[in-house]
């Protein structure tokens, strides 16, 4: 289950058995609330199965910032290592099968990590790859117009446009489920996929 991120790093086995027996498998059905928004965060999640989505409220509106899929790891990044309540809730869209860990468990993996230079650099690259998908995401909204948006997810991340509900797809191109609709008939019609 772990494998990709066994890959990535190269821990001795008895470091890998100690990490894992640290993660408490949880099965949640849709519409969860992991972390409250303006919550401190003590648990990173990891994803064996389903979606969770990112959001966060604007004057009563919920509006999603990111998906997570399968094999992936997140957390409330700022809350969990500062303390600082959550900018974001996370929230499942599908049901899902989770791994949690606490914030000491995490803590003792990655005096692990920093010991090691290799790890140090692995690690480092991979927290960056995320960072880079946030600043993507971010330069989207500046330069490129909804239907561009809605194109890069489309290529980019497929999974998405099949399982997502619509409405949490329009909310994180930042438009309406009227001009989503409108921008998948143009594009059918016109034939750009």
């Amino acid at each position: 289950m772990f494998e990709h991120i066994k890959n990535k790093f190269p821990f001795p086995k008895e470091k890998w058995r100690k990490l894992l027996s640290s993660f408490e498998r949880m099965e949640v059905p849709a519409k969860t609330l992991l972390l409250q928004e303006g919550e401190i965060s003590y648990n990173a999640f990891y994803i064996e199965k389903g979606i969770i989505r990112a959001w966060y409220n604007n004057d009563g509106k919920d509006v999603t910032f990111q998906f997570f899929l399968e094999n992936t790891m997140f957390s409330s990044l700022e809350s969990f290592k500062k303390g600082f309540p959550s900018m974001v809730s996370f929230e499942t869209i599908e049901p899902c099968i989770l791994y949690k860990i606490k914030k000491p468990d995490v803590e003792a993996f990655l005096e692990e990590v920093y010991d090691n230079p290799e790890l140090r650099t692995l690690f480092m690259d991979a927290l960056f790859e995320r960072i880079f998908d946030y600043m993507k995401h971010f330069f989207s909204f500046i330069k490129d117009t909804p239907q561009q948006r809605y194109l890069n997810l489309v290529k980019a991340k497929p999974e998405i446009i099949k399982r997502v509900p619509q409405h949490y797809i329009a909310s994180y191109l930042g438009i309406t489920t009227v001009h989503l609709s409108r921008i998948k008939s143009k594009i059918l019609k016109e034939n750009l996929l």
